[in-house]
């Protein structure tokens, strides 16, 4: 699979699936592959076996380019998004490029996606190229700060999409 959406917003179609989705097609130029918006995903989360979270947990593990994103829920990314990466084992995220993207209300938690999100993200084997990208939510299309990330960005996961191809 090519490019993923995982959306960790307890409120479906959120303001933060279609900032992750918008981030998806600034750093790669089309829309993403697939949205995993994680609260269609329901109880199957709170245990182990479920088929719905099965599938998606593969389409993570198999995406070239996966954005992370989640709204700031006590200074931290949500439960609901804990849920679904919890059910991704150790390492298993080998060969993904992954971005940490938050959203929240305000820049006291500016820092959230690099301290909090990107070593999760780390840790589950996924490679993370580039500084996590943080957006005010009531915000989160303004294109400025998204614009200065991508000068950056852009290039830092362009050359991680490159080396991960055999």
């Amino acid at each position: 699979m090519g490019t993923l959406a995982v959306v960790g917003n307890p409120k479906p179609r959120s303001r933060t699936r279609a900032a992750a989705e918008h981030v998806v097609e600034r750093l790669t130029g089309a829309p993403p592959d697939r949205v995993i918006d994680v609260v269609d995903l329901g109880a199957g989360l709170l245990g182990w076996g479920d088929p719905a979270v099965a599938e998606a947990v593969e389409a993570l593990k198999a995406a070239e380019v996966a954005v992370v994103a989640s709204p700031t829920y006590k200074a931290t990314y949500t439960g609901l998004l804990k849920l679904f990466l919890d059910q991704v084992g150790t390492g298993d995220l080998a060969g993904v490029v992954a971005v940490p993207l938050m959203l929240g209300g305000g820049p006291t938690h500016a820092l959230a996606p690099d301290l909090l999100l990107k070593p999760l993200l780390v840790e589950l084997g996924a490679t993370t190229p580039t500084r996590g990208l943080y957006l005010i939510d009531r915000t989160w299309d303004d294109p400025a700060p998204l614009d200065a990330w991508l000068a950056a960005a852009g290039p830092q996961v362009a050359a991680a999409r490159t080396a991960r191809r055999p």
